[in-house]
């Protein structure tokens, strides 16, 4: 029997063992997607305990815990940091099979030296041992100890990006945090609050008005340093509208009417089109994230919001919309690099074959097959899709893992990545599906873990 995660977790081969200790293990880290708040980087936030460290924001662990039964006054309530600390550790004492409970040991050992098992019997020892561990780990450093050598926010084009100017000013620390536009809000015309967001960016009156702020914020953004852009979205749509259909359709959101369905996906196509040339033009990579249902539980978002872990995997069909999308800026010459995600694992397929039919000798992977993300960033989600990508496209292209997260210690799952990683080539080797050549692997661990990201990002 091995012993619990240790140095050769999940590394089931002699091959394995070596690809990660000795090309994978300590390759710096290129978080191009996460969701960390520069203003807590520019004034290294400090925590105060494990519970502010660890839970806050994380719909992850909020989402386990009401299935383990935990009252909600445990998760996001008015309980004690305590009180919250100690239901998290019953909950993942038990919580067998979830990835949650190897990252966080993960983390446990990678940030504050603990070799134990969390559970409820051992909460207190971990929670004193954690506090004290984090007066000298403040935001900047959780940062800089995990390796990383660039991170990219999420942000909306409203947004001034103070904090990242602050950040690239002060050279005492040595990472890039650059900043991704992320234009949902002004994508989401069925919104309540639309036609308030607009007048964040300004006395938005004509469709071509909106298009052209947008553009503008985008060449700000990239002015510091921007290099991708992200959407959420529930599909990918596809349905072109004639300038004068779009305007229509904006002017009466303007009015207070409510665009119908196909209005809606015809006024997103129109201005999805319109930044995805402009993405080109900037040489900016163009995220599309979908197959998500948001906000499944009403009474959950009344109380507390987006992202509070009451979202799931959505069916809706995109595939054949998002070949038409990517279609019509390649028609034109003006398909940026663009990396692909969908949070329905059925679709892995279908989008690395519809990637394949738009890739260009502009870059290698031009279309990317985004990492296994959110309900799928689990051992077997990261095997199907790393399988899939190489059983029908090119995986040593591929551009790695992302955090998509909030939290500061979520680096760790960069190594269970590489974990997963090295023992799936290592397998392939051993079982003579590639040969052990050792230039050959050697370039395609280390290109998945960080070079291959570095290129693709233009860092």
């Amino acid at each position: 029997m091995k012993s619990f995660m240790d140095k050769d977790f999940l590394l089931s081969t002699e091959t394995a063992k070596h690809l990660y200790h000795d090309y994978a293990e300590n390759q710096p880290i290129i978080d191009y997607h996460c969701h960390l708040d520069p203003r807590e980087i520019y004034e290294n936030r400090q925590f105060e305990n494990m519970t502010q460290v660890w839970l806050g924001g994380d719909h992850y662990k909020w989402r386990l815990m009401r299935s383990a039964g935990v009252e909600e006054q445990y998760i996001t309530g008015d309980a004690s940091d305590r009180e919250k600390f100690q239901k998290w550790a019953e909950t993942l004492g038990l919580a067998i099979g979830n990835p949650l409970y190897h990252w966080s040991h993960l983390e446990l050992r990678s940030y504050f030296g603990y070799d134990g098992i969390l559970n409820g019997d051992t909460a207190e020892e971990v929670w004193q041992l954690g506090n004290e561990k984090l007066k000298t780990l403040s935001a900047r450093r959780l940062v800089e100890s995990s390796g990383v050598k660039a991170l990219c926010t999420t942000d909306d084009p409203a947004d001034s990006l103070e904090w990242h100017k602050k950040i690239a000013e002060d050279k005492s620390f040595g990472v890039q945090v650059l900043p991704s536009f992320r234009p949902d809000k002004a994508l989401g015309i069925e919104k309540a609050d639309y036609v308030n967001y607009l007048s964040r960016l300004g006395e938005i009156r004509s469709f071509a008005q909106l298009a052209e702020v947008l553009k503008e914020r985008l060449t700000f953004f990239v002015s510091l340093g921007c290099r991708v852009s992200d959407h959420g979205l529930e599909s990918v749509p596809y349905a072109p509208a004639t300038a004068a259909e779009v305007e229509a359709i904006f002017q009466k959101r303007l009015a207070g009417g409510i665009p119908t369905a196909e209005e809606q996906k015809q006024f997103k196509t129109v201005l999805l089109l319109e930044l995805g040339r402009e993405y080109h033009r900037l040489g900016v990579v163009m995220q599309l994230h979908f197959g998500v249902i948001r906000d499944n539980s009403h009474r959950v978002f009344r109380a507390l919001g987006p992202d509070a872990g009451i979202d799931s995997i959505g069916d809706a069909p995109s595939v054949k919309e998002l070949a038409a999308f990517l279609g019509a800026l390649d028609d034109t010459n003006e398909l940026p690099k663009t990396i692909l995600y969908s949070l329905n694992p059925n679709d892995n397929a279908a989008l690395v074959t519809a990637m394949g039919a738009f890739q260009t000798g502009e870059a290698i992977g031009k279309l990317q097959h985004g990492s296994a993300w959110w309900f799928n960033d689990h051992k077997a989600g990261m095997t199907e899709q790393l399988t899939t990508l190489a059983a029908d496209g090119y995986l040593a292209g591929f551009v790695g893992m992302l955090t998509d997260s909030r939290s500061f210690l979520s680096y760790a799952r960069h190594e269970y990545f590489r974990r997963i990683l090295c023992d799936l080539i290592g397998s392939w080797v051993e079982n003579g599906e590639y040969p052990n050549d050792e230039k050959a692997l050697k370039t395609i661990v280390e290109g998945i873990c960080v070079k291959n990201a570095e290129r693709y990002f233009e860092l």
